[in-house]
């Protein structure tokens, strides 16, 4: 599918990520609304969780640059220090933009 490089075409774009956005969440919604959350499906979602910040960190830590491996670390170490996810966070975004900075 090819959208025209205009105003349209993005608005277009735009409409059509938005509904396959909530078609997404509105169809897991209607799913699990027909499965019993038993223990262990429950156990089910919360490895998933686990398994997508994996899937999304480890392209970054192995193609990535000094950077984004640096700010890895140091989201890690805050991360185990303070066991805060919005510390941990805002010290690898710091980190990245100190090292590409210079």
């Amino acid at each position: 599918m090819t959208l025209p490089a205009s105003a349209a075409g993005a608005i277009a774009a735009i409409v059509i990520m938005a509904l396959v956005t909530y078609l997404t969440r509105a169809g897991g919604v209607f799913a699990m609304s027909r499965v019993p959350i038993g223990p262990r499906i429950e156990r089910f979602i919360n490895a998933m969780a686990g398994s997508v910040l994996v899937a999304v960190i480890t392209p970054m830590a192995i193609h990535g640059d000094w950077g984004a491996r640096l700010a890895l670390v140091a989201t890690l170490m805050v991360m185990l220090t303070l066991q805060k996810p919005l510390p941990a966070i805002t010290a690898g975004i710091v980190t990245a933009a100190l090292w590409r900075l210079w």
